[in-house]
Protein backbone atom coordinates (compact mmCIF):
# COMPACT_ATOMS: atom_id res chain seq x y z
CA UNK A 1 0.00 0.00 0.00
CA UNK A 2 1.07 3.48 -0.58
CA UNK A 3 1.37 5.25 3.22
CA UNK A 4 -1.57 7.61 4.47
CA UNK A 5 1.26 10.31 4.86
CA UNK A 6 0.07 13.89 3.50
CA UNK A 7 2.56 15.49 1.02
CA UNK A 8 2.65 19.19 0.22
CA UNK A 9 2.47 19.03 -3.88
CA UNK A 10 5.77 19.49 -5.13
CA UNK A 11 5.08 19.45 -8.67
CA UNK A 12 4.84 21.76 -11.40
CA UNK A 13 1.90 22.44 -13.30
CA UNK A 14 2.42 23.20 -16.95
CA UNK A 15 -0.51 25.95 -17.91
CA UNK A 16 0.05 26.76 -21.54
CA UNK A 17 -1.83 24.08 -23.55
CA UNK A 18 0.80 22.34 -25.41
CA UNK A 19 -1.69 19.38 -27.67
CA UNK A 20 -3.54 20.70 -30.26
CA UNK A 21 -4.16 24.39 -29.27
CA UNK A 22 -7.54 24.50 -31.17
CA UNK A 23 -9.52 21.69 -29.33
CA UNK A 24 -12.35 22.78 -26.88
CA UNK A 25 -11.33 22.30 -23.42
CA UNK A 26 -13.64 20.21 -21.33
CA UNK A 27 -14.21 20.38 -17.24
CA UNK A 28 -13.17 17.17 -16.20
CA UNK A 29 -11.66 14.17 -18.03
CA UNK A 30 -13.30 11.96 -20.59
CA UNK A 31 -14.16 7.98 -20.20
CA UNK A 32 -13.97 5.16 -22.27
CA UNK A 33 -15.56 2.13 -20.92
CA UNK A 34 -12.69 -0.93 -20.39
CA UNK A 35 -9.82 1.59 -21.93
CA UNK A 36 -9.89 3.94 -19.19
CA UNK A 37 -10.21 3.99 -15.17
CA UNK A 38 -9.90 6.83 -13.15
CA UNK A 39 -7.73 5.39 -9.70
CA UNK A 40 -7.31 6.38 -6.51
CA UNK A 41 -4.74 5.64 -3.07
CA UNK A 42 -7.41 3.23 -1.91
CA UNK A 43 -7.21 1.14 -5.49
CA UNK A 44 -4.18 1.78 -6.72
CA UNK A 45 -2.61 -1.78 -6.03
CA UNK A 46 -5.79 -3.82 -7.66
CA UNK A 47 -6.26 -1.65 -10.25
CA UNK A 48 -2.58 -0.28 -11.54
CA UNK A 49 0.34 -2.81 -9.98
CA UNK A 50 -2.05 -5.87 -10.56
CA UNK A 51 -3.65 -4.94 -14.08
CA UNK A 52 0.03 -3.90 -15.36
CA UNK A 53 0.78 -8.15 -14.48
CA UNK A 54 -1.78 -8.80 -17.25
CA UNK A 55 -0.82 -6.22 -20.04
CA UNK A 56 0.69 -2.46 -19.92
CA UNK A 57 -0.87 0.13 -17.95
CA UNK A 58 -0.31 3.81 -18.61
CA UNK A 59 -0.74 5.83 -15.42
CA UNK A 60 -1.57 9.45 -16.05
CA UNK A 61 -1.09 11.99 -13.13
CA UNK A 62 -2.88 15.16 -13.66
CA UNK A 63 -4.58 18.12 -11.68
CA UNK A 64 -8.39 19.53 -12.75
CA UNK A 65 -6.62 23.33 -12.05
CA UNK A 66 -4.69 22.66 -15.38
CA UNK A 67 -6.37 22.99 -18.88
CA UNK A 68 -2.84 21.70 -19.96
CA UNK A 69 -3.80 18.71 -17.91
CA UNK A 70 -7.58 18.50 -18.96
CA UNK A 71 -6.34 19.04 -22.81
CA UNK A 72 -3.51 16.49 -22.53
CA UNK A 73 -6.25 14.16 -20.78
CA UNK A 74 -8.13 14.19 -24.22
CA UNK A 75 -5.43 13.57 -26.73
CA UNK A 76 -4.49 10.30 -24.96
CA UNK A 77 -8.18 8.98 -24.77
CA UNK A 78 -8.36 9.12 -28.59
CA UNK A 79 -4.67 7.35 -28.67
CA UNK A 80 -5.52 4.45 -26.33
CA UNK A 81 -8.40 4.02 -27.94
CA UNK A 82 -6.35 3.23 -31.31
CA UNK A 83 -4.78 0.79 -29.31
CA UNK A 84 -7.93 -1.03 -28.88
CA UNK A 85 -7.94 -1.74 -25.41
CA UNK A 86 -4.05 -3.21 -25.51
CA UNK A 87 -3.44 -0.29 -23.25
CA UNK A 88 -5.21 0.77 -20.30
CA UNK A 89 -5.18 4.38 -19.00
CA UNK A 90 -5.31 5.18 -15.46
CA UNK A 91 -6.01 8.57 -14.19
CA UNK A 92 -4.78 9.70 -11.34
CA UNK A 93 -5.81 13.34 -9.68
CA UNK A 94 -2.79 14.73 -7.74
CA UNK A 95 -4.67 16.94 -5.60
CA UNK A 96 -6.56 13.81 -4.10
CA UNK A 97 -4.18 11.33 -4.16
CA UNK A 98 -0.82 12.43 -2.57
CA UNK A 99 0.78 8.88 -1.57
CA UNK A 100 0.65 8.06 -5.57
CA UNK A 101 2.67 11.39 -6.02
CA UNK A 102 5.57 10.67 -3.54
CA UNK A 103 5.52 6.73 -4.35
CA UNK A 104 5.97 8.29 -8.34
CA UNK A 105 8.49 11.64 -6.83
CA UNK A 106 5.71 13.48 -9.56
CA UNK A 107 7.49 16.66 -10.28
CA UNK A 108 5.65 17.98 -12.63
CA UNK A 109 1.91 17.57 -14.49
CA UNK A 110 1.18 16.27 -16.66
CA UNK A 111 3.16 13.07 -16.26
CA UNK A 112 2.72 9.51 -17.58
CA UNK A 113 4.00 6.32 -16.34
CA UNK A 114 3.98 3.20 -18.44
CA UNK A 115 3.77 -0.07 -16.33
CA UNK A 116 4.43 -3.82 -16.93
CA UNK A 117 4.64 -6.52 -14.09
CA UNK A 118 4.44 -3.63 -11.78
CA UNK A 119 7.82 -1.87 -12.80
CA UNK A 120 8.02 1.32 -14.42
CA UNK A 121 9.08 0.81 -18.15
CA UNK A 122 9.02 4.34 -18.70
CA UNK A 123 8.17 7.66 -17.67
CA UNK A 124 7.85 11.63 -18.65
CA UNK A 125 6.76 14.52 -16.54
CA UNK A 126 5.61 18.15 -18.04
CA UNK A 127 4.93 18.89 -21.89
CA UNK A 128 5.14 16.77 -24.84
CA UNK A 129 3.41 16.97 -28.21
CA UNK A 130 0.75 14.52 -29.98
CA UNK A 131 3.36 12.61 -32.10
CA UNK A 132 5.93 12.51 -28.73
CA UNK A 133 2.65 10.99 -26.88
CA UNK A 134 1.90 8.51 -29.23
CA UNK A 135 4.62 6.95 -29.99
CA UNK A 136 4.88 7.00 -26.17
CA UNK A 137 1.70 4.63 -26.04
CA UNK A 138 2.83 2.74 -29.48
CA UNK A 139 6.18 1.85 -27.22
CA UNK A 140 3.98 0.06 -24.54
CA UNK A 141 2.25 -2.15 -27.38
CA UNK A 142 2.62 -5.70 -26.07
CA UNK A 143 4.18 -8.44 -28.52
CA UNK A 144 2.54 -10.74 -29.84
CA UNK A 145 4.40 -13.43 -27.20
CA UNK A 146 2.86 -10.98 -24.72
CA UNK A 147 -0.74 -10.82 -25.98
CA UNK A 148 -0.22 -14.63 -26.11
CA UNK A 149 0.56 -14.54 -22.72
CA UNK A 150 -2.24 -12.00 -21.40
CA UNK A 151 -4.75 -14.35 -23.05
CA UNK A 152 -3.89 -17.38 -21.12
CA UNK A 153 -3.38 -15.60 -17.86
CA UNK A 154 -7.12 -14.04 -18.51
CA UNK A 155 -8.53 -18.20 -19.11
CA UNK A 156 -6.89 -18.70 -15.55
CA UNK A 157 -7.05 -22.48 -15.83
CA UNK A 158 -4.37 -24.84 -14.91
CA UNK A 159 -3.02 -26.00 -18.26
CA UNK A 160 -3.17 -22.59 -19.71
CA UNK A 161 -1.45 -21.40 -16.48
CA UNK A 162 0.90 -24.23 -16.79
CA UNK A 163 1.93 -23.36 -20.55
CA UNK A 164 2.35 -19.67 -19.41
CA UNK A 165 5.44 -20.78 -17.25
CA UNK A 166 6.72 -23.13 -20.31
CA UNK A 167 7.10 -19.78 -22.40
CA UNK A 168 8.17 -17.80 -19.18
CA UNK A 169 9.10 -20.03 -16.03
CA UNK A 170 9.16 -16.76 -13.81
CA UNK A 171 6.39 -15.62 -14.48
CA UNK A 172 4.91 -14.26 -10.54
CA UNK A 173 1.37 -13.67 -11.84
CA UNK A 174 1.42 -17.15 -13.22
CA UNK A 175 3.02 -18.84 -10.42
CA UNK A 176 0.85 -17.62 -7.26
CA UNK A 177 -2.01 -18.33 -9.20
CA UNK A 178 -1.53 -21.92 -10.14
CA UNK A 179 -0.39 -22.33 -6.41
CA UNK A 180 -2.89 -21.10 -5.67
CA UNK A 181 -5.59 -23.89 -7.49
CA UNK A 182 -2.48 -26.92 -6.36
CA UNK A 183 -3.35 -25.68 -2.69
CA UNK A 184 -6.91 -26.00 -3.10
CA UNK A 185 -6.59 -29.13 -4.66
CA UNK A 186 -4.74 -30.62 -1.58
CA UNK A 187 -1.28 -30.10 -3.42
CA UNK A 188 0.38 -28.09 -0.64
CA UNK A 189 3.77 -29.21 -1.35
CA UNK A 190 3.58 -29.11 -4.88
CA UNK A 191 2.34 -25.30 -4.65
CA UNK A 192 5.38 -24.31 -2.30
CA UNK A 193 7.65 -25.90 -4.68
CA UNK A 194 6.41 -23.24 -7.38
CA UNK A 195 6.29 -20.74 -5.13
CA UNK A 196 10.02 -21.00 -4.25
CA UNK A 197 10.84 -20.20 -8.22
CA UNK A 198 9.94 -16.66 -7.10
CA UNK A 199 11.27 -14.22 -5.38
CA UNK A 200 8.91 -13.13 -1.99
CA UNK A 201 6.41 -10.97 -2.44
CA UNK A 202 2.96 -9.60 -1.05
CA UNK A 203 1.07 -12.25 -3.10
CA UNK A 204 4.10 -14.89 -3.03
CA UNK A 205 3.88 -14.78 0.56
CA UNK A 206 0.00 -14.80 1.03
CA UNK A 207 0.27 -17.93 -1.30
CA UNK A 208 2.74 -19.70 0.72
CA UNK A 209 1.22 -19.32 3.67
CA UNK A 210 -2.42 -20.47 2.77
CA UNK A 211 0.02 -23.95 1.37
CA UNK A 212 1.84 -24.42 4.35
CA UNK A 213 -1.53 -24.32 6.40
CA UNK A 214 -3.13 -26.73 4.04
CA UNK A 215 -0.97 -29.18 5.63
CA UNK A 216 -1.87 -28.57 8.78
CA UNK A 217 -5.40 -29.76 10.40
CA UNK A 218 -7.66 -27.12 10.02
CA UNK A 219 -9.44 -25.33 12.62
CA UNK A 220 -10.67 -22.07 14.25
CA UNK A 221 -8.36 -19.25 13.48
CA UNK A 222 -8.62 -18.17 17.18
CA UNK A 223 -8.56 -20.95 18.65
CA UNK A 224 -5.10 -21.79 16.96
CA UNK A 225 -3.62 -18.09 17.76
CA UNK A 226 -4.28 -18.38 21.23
CA UNK A 227 -2.81 -22.27 21.34
CA UNK A 228 0.43 -20.68 19.77
CA UNK A 229 0.93 -17.55 21.12
CA UNK A 230 1.53 -19.51 24.69
CA UNK A 231 4.62 -20.84 22.16
CA UNK A 232 5.95 -18.55 19.70
CA UNK A 233 8.59 -17.10 22.08
CA UNK A 234 10.65 -20.08 22.06
CA UNK A 235 9.42 -22.31 19.58
CA UNK A 236 10.26 -21.02 15.50
CA UNK A 237 7.95 -23.65 14.29
CA UNK A 238 4.81 -21.77 16.28
CA UNK A 239 5.68 -18.49 15.33
CA UNK A 240 5.74 -19.45 11.67
CA UNK A 241 2.42 -20.83 11.97
CA UNK A 242 1.13 -17.88 13.91
CA UNK A 243 2.50 -15.80 10.99
CA UNK A 244 1.15 -17.58 8.47
CA UNK A 245 -2.58 -17.82 9.65
CA UNK A 246 -2.19 -13.69 10.14
CA UNK A 247 -1.14 -13.83 6.67
CA UNK A 248 -4.12 -16.11 5.17
CA UNK A 249 -6.49 -13.68 7.42
CA UNK A 250 -5.17 -10.56 5.98
CA UNK A 251 -5.69 -6.63 7.11
CA UNK A 252 -9.44 -7.03 6.16
CA UNK A 253 -9.84 -9.12 9.20
CA UNK A 254 -11.05 -7.48 11.76
CA UNK A 255 -9.40 -9.69 13.95
CA UNK A 256 -6.17 -8.86 12.37
CA UNK A 257 -4.67 -5.99 14.20
CA UNK A 258 -5.16 -7.13 17.83
CA UNK A 259 -3.39 -10.75 17.43
CA UNK A 260 -0.70 -8.80 15.76
CA UNK A 261 -0.91 -6.89 18.65
CA UNK A 262 -0.68 -9.52 21.35
CA UNK A 263 2.26 -11.32 19.32
CA UNK A 264 4.56 -8.36 19.89
CA UNK A 265 3.79 -8.05 23.33
CA UNK A 266 4.75 -11.87 23.47
CA UNK A 267 7.76 -11.87 22.04
CA UNK A 268 9.25 -8.12 23.35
Amino acid sequence: MLGDSLLTPPYGIYEPTILCAQRTVKVGLGYRQGMTIDVTEETFETEVLARSAVGPVLAYLWTPRSEACIAFAQVLDEIIADTQGKVLLAKINVDDNPGIVQAFRVQAVPAMFALRDGSIMAEFQGPLGEAAVRQFVEQMLPTATQEHISALLNRGDEQSLTEVLEIEPGHETAIVSLATILTARGEGEAALALLARVPETENVRKAAAAARLSLRPQDDYDHQLGQLLELVKTDDEARQQFVDILEVMGLEDSRTAGWRKKLTMRLY
